[in-house]
């Protein structure tokens, strides 16, 4: 509840043995005893044992031996290397006391000075290692990587190959240490030692890390390495080794001290706001009691202010930098379940409603609904897809790297990739007689950014097609008419109608469609996009059989139309009457001023007018509409409705290029 798990608890030795499970961001300061006895004392509000306290011998050479040369060949491996030489140890049996505190810990006694190496390392969490001076070729310690294919014979017996990039210590003939995981069997202490070099390296944690599993073996200080430790141990643990090496043998005397430290590592200080602390943790907590468990956890008070401390963070705990993680150290101590549950008491606001994502959605239920699948392409096309379409270099914007020819360039339109998507659903082999009929009959659509070379800009373009062989093109034409009011009205989008297609800068091209089935579509004056069918000659080209009619809509202005307030007008519970107007008029006529008359001729009993077909014939065009009436109050009669149709006739043959065909 305060700091971590623990998994067992057995007796031994007279010593109670905790089996704690330590999370990895504390492993640097608790993977040892003293780290463990601080979170217990603060836990207890009882002082414990810290390295300023534990018994050391301050270090002072005495000289006696022959120094021995460090060299460390890349400092960023090894932030901090300590030794001591040691003249005139006596190498034995480790006493009673020692032993069994090795063998409760599960570690098998060697001799006293190697026993006190691992001692050490697991009271203070600082690895140390034992040479014998001796042994120490030329009296040169070289820490470097290695070279592929060397090899060591480690404590274990064991020859092992290396990799490159292992980090070893060699002297002037061998390798004499795999550092940081396991000491050479050249340079081991045996009872026969007379001279000692104990070595409390700070070593790089990634660099270890990888060692062992370069050399799929690992132990206690690789372990305690690979998950980083305070460089400022290193002599809190040598002179330990000092002081409890002198118990042992009265005429050691120290000869060297080794540490290489260039780059210090120091504590670094944080203020701690204690209004925020207790906003923080919902819980008032004395001022008194902070200050007491962060003393506890070793955190010194450099300054107390009114409502603020000032707080100096020990070495070993640099996962502690900000005033947040000061409040969670004291919320865990103090006990977070002393802290009352209450559920928030601020004012619910609803969001900001995002209308971008509203009318994606709303338009992609839409099409969804009226049976379109949805698609997501690559925003880049090939070569191939330019030429086909006929696009120029200067239109389109090419990719420095493209990842292969098919994606040289950005995409200008939706619609090349989405008659490639066809042409694959066409092409894909099945023997599901289902499927086949749904791979003929594709609705697709796409919602999506084209790229504009002109002015280097995107635009969201929606874009759709329907390829269905059992209509007939008439058919394809007006039932893509039908989904676009259907989608348009969904996004309560009025005032909308069909105009001839006409060329305009950044829209699409004239060279794709079969212009005798095209259309602009317009909301007002205002162009929002073209539907039609695709040239006989471009699908060809793309290998796709069959007719393919497309729908191509400019998103971003659908958005600035689209509305959430929909008016409803109830249906006439009068019957409605169908006739068919044709008007034959030059071909540069607009569809919309012949739409204006038939509207303003109806009387206001025309519901609606559909243009359901235009026959392009040298320099004239017949357009032929659907004119339905109907009226809200009564059932119209074959005389009144005879007469409307009448005049509509006679005012759009007040121009005198128009002719009305009569059958």
């Amino acid at each position: 509840m305060h700091s971590f798990e623990v998994e067992g608890v057995e007796e031994k030795n007279n010593d109670y043995l905790l089996d704690i499970d330590i999370l990895t961001n504390r492993a640097p300061d608790c993977l040892c005893h003293i780290g463990m006895a601080r979170e217990i004392g603060a836990i207890l509000g009882k002082k414990s044992i810290n390295y300023e306290n534990i018994e050391r011998k301050k270090l002072k050479e005495e000289g006696g031996l022959k120094p021995v040369k460090v060299m460390i060949e890349n400092q960023d491996l090894v932030p901090r290397f300590s030794a001591l030489v040691l003249k005139n140890v006596k190498v034995t049996e480790s006493p009673r006391w020692l032993k069994e505190k090795m063998e409760s810990l599960g570690i098998k006694s060697i001799n006293n000075v190697v026993d006190l190496t691992n001692y050490i390392m697991l009271e203070t969490g600082q690895p140390l290692h034992a040479f014998d001076y001796d042994k120490i070729s030329g009296g040169k310690f070289n820490i470097r990587e290695a070279e592929e294919g060397e090899q060591i014979v480690t404590l274990d017996n064991v020859k092992r190959e290396l990799k490159k990039g292992i980090l070893i210590a060699s002297d002037e003939e061998k390798i004499i240490d795999l550092v940081g995981i396991m000491g050479g069997k050249s340079s081991e202490v045996t009872f026969e030692t007379k001279n000692v070099m104990i070595q409390a390296a700070n070593l790089d944690r990634r660099s270890i890390y990888l060692a062992t599993k370069k050399v799929k073996y690992s132990t206690i200080a690789s372990d305690i390495y690979s998950r980083s430790i305070d460089p400022n141990l290193t002599d809190i643990a040598l002179e330990r080794a000092y002081f409890l090496l002198n118990d042992f043998s009265k005429d050691t005397n120290l000869s060297q001290v080794i540490d290489i430290y260039p780059e210090k590592r120091v504590s670094s200080k944080i203020k701690l706001d204690l209004s925020y602390l207790n906003s923080l943790l919902g819980k008032e907590i004395p001022e008194k009691r902070v200050m007491e468990i962060l003393e506890l956890l070793e955190f010194k008070i450099l300054s107390q202010e009114k409502n603020y401390l000032l707080i100096e963070s020990p070495t070993f705990r640099m996962d502690v930098s900000l005033q947040e993680d000061l409040i969670e150290e004291v919320g865990r101590i103090f006990g977070l379940e002393k802290i009352e549950p209450r559920l928030p008491s601020v004012p619910l606001i609803f969001p900001e409603e995002n209308f971008d994502l509203l009318w994606r959605r709303k338009a992609k239920d839409i099409l969804k609904e009226l049976g379109f699948a949805e698609v997501y392409n690559y925003s880049f096309f090939g070569e191939k897809e330019s030429s086909i379409f006929g696009y120029e270099e200067k239109d389109l914007i090419e990719i420095e790297n493209p990842a292969n020819v098919e994606q040289k360039y950005l995409r200008n339109s939706l619609i090349p990739n989405l008659i490639n998507n066809v042409k694959y659903n066409q092409n894909t082999p099945t023997d599901s007689i289902l499927m086949e009929k749904l791979m003929e009959n594709v609705k697709i659509f796409e919602l999506g950014k084209i790229f504009l070379n002109d002015d280097f800009s995107e635009k969201e373009m929606l874009t759709g097609l329907i390829s269905e062989r059992k209509f007939s093109s008439n058919e394809n034409f007006f039932i893509v008419k039908g989904m676009i009011d259907s989608l348009l009205n969904g996004l309560g989008i009025i005032q909308v109608w069909y105009d001839d297609f006409e060329q305009t800068p950044q829209n699409s091209k004239l060279e794709i469609w079969n212009l005798s089935k095209t259309a602009e579509i317009k909301v007002g004056d205002r162009e929002i996009g073209f539907m039609g069918e695709i040239k006989k000659e471009i699908t060809e080209e793309m290998k796709v059989s069959g007719r393919i009619t497309v729908f191509d809509l400019d998103f971003e202005k659908l958005k600035e139309l689209a509305s959430e307030e929909q008016v409803y007008e109830s249906i006439s519970s009068y019957p409605s009457s169908v006739r068919d107007l044709s008007v034959l008029v030059p071909v540069e006529a607009k569809v919309v001023d012949v739409l204006n008359i038939i509207n303003s001729s109806g009387e206001g009993l025309i519901r609606d007018v559909d243009l359901f077909d235009v026959y392009n014939k040298e320099e004239q065009k017949s357009l032929a509409f659907h004119i339905i009436y109907q009226s809200q109050e009564r059932t119209l009669t074959s005389e009144e409705i005879d007469k409307i149709h009448k005049k509509i006739m006679e005012n759009l043959e007040k121009n005198s290029k128009w002719e009305v065909r009569k059958k």
